[in-house]
């Protein structure tokens, strides 16, 4: 497809049958975008596993739409969904104080941000807000149903074009003068600190199988074992870690990520192809 799969726990299927339909909110200022969208979520799991080769399991149910910020805030109270799909940019009341004021009233509601650009500051306040996903609108229509199924099954999902992003921001935010000595090992081996360098680096578990040659099988087995270690339940919450408790020390510097091929952009492209 030209387009890297981005990032979940382990690399592994997020598909779920959830048990029951699972019911969507949309918040996005588009009209247009919203419709496309609805129609897109609302499509038989048959349809969608034949087009593009996800697992929805029963598939989903659109409760509610919201045009603006205020309105995404009433919808998700009344309608008490699975899911809120929510731009950040909107009117009346932007995407962050949606989430901040939703946190007092669904501690169970799942968000994941779909936005057609995120600065870096603001990649770090979703993540802090709570948000289980962020999704390009750039990116291929099957990474949105897969973050989804990823997402209800209790995951995170981030597009890997962001990867690098947000760990360059959580960085600037460590205290670099926190001695070596007071930082907490959680007794990594020298082989799990340089896959955990690699995983702060953004690569994949195929990449970093190929760059530590080995397979990706006992890559998966060394994530585990890390999550186990340091209290971490995804790859996002264990690079997060590793760079604001000084779990690395700077002298491994995995090279930069190959810029993936221009992916289609199936998504932004709902509001115009209907």
């Amino acid at each position: 497809m030209g387009h890297e799969r981005s990032s979940n726990d382990t690399g592994d299927s997020c598909s779920t049958t959830f048990g029951r339909l699972a019911t969507i909110v949309v918040a996005d200022d588009e009209w247009m975008f919203r419709a496309s969208l609805r129609q897109l979520l609302t499509a038989p799991p048959s349809a969608v596993k034949d087009a593009y080769g996800v697992d929805i399991g029963g598939g989903f149910q659109v409760v509610g739409e919201a045009g603006s910020g205020q309105d995404a805030v009433a919808t998700v109270e009344s309608a008490s969904p699975d899911l809120l799909l929510l731009d950040l940019d909107m009117p009346r009341m932007a995407g962050l104080d949606v989430m901040r004021a939703l946190q007092g009233v669904r501690r169970t509601l799942r968000t994941i941000v779909l936005a057609g650009e995120i600065r870096k500051t603001e990649l770090l306040s979703v993540v802090q807000l709570g948000a289980r996903g962020v999704v390009l609108k750039d990116a291929p229509t099957e990474l949105l149903f897969e973050a989804i199924m990823c997402v209800l099954a209790g995951r995170r999902w981030l597009d890997q074009t962001l990867v690098a992003d947000l760990m360059e921001m959580v960085g600037t935010r460590a205290d670099p003068s926190s001695p070596a000595a007071d930082r907490q090992p959680f007794g990594l081996t020298p082989r799990e600190r340089e896959v955990l360098a690699l995983v702060v680096a953004g690569y994949a578990n195929k990449e970093i199988a190929r760059a530590c040659g080995v397979s990706e099988e006992t890559i998966k087995h060394h994530l585990t074992r890390m999550f186990d270690k340091v209290g971490a339940s995804n790859r996002l919450e264990l690079a997060m870690l590793a760079t604001t408790s000084g779990l690395l020390d700077g002298s491994s510097s995995p090279p930069k990520r190959v810029q993936p091929a221009a992916a289609p952009r199936v998504l932004r492209d709902l509001v115009t192809s209907g």
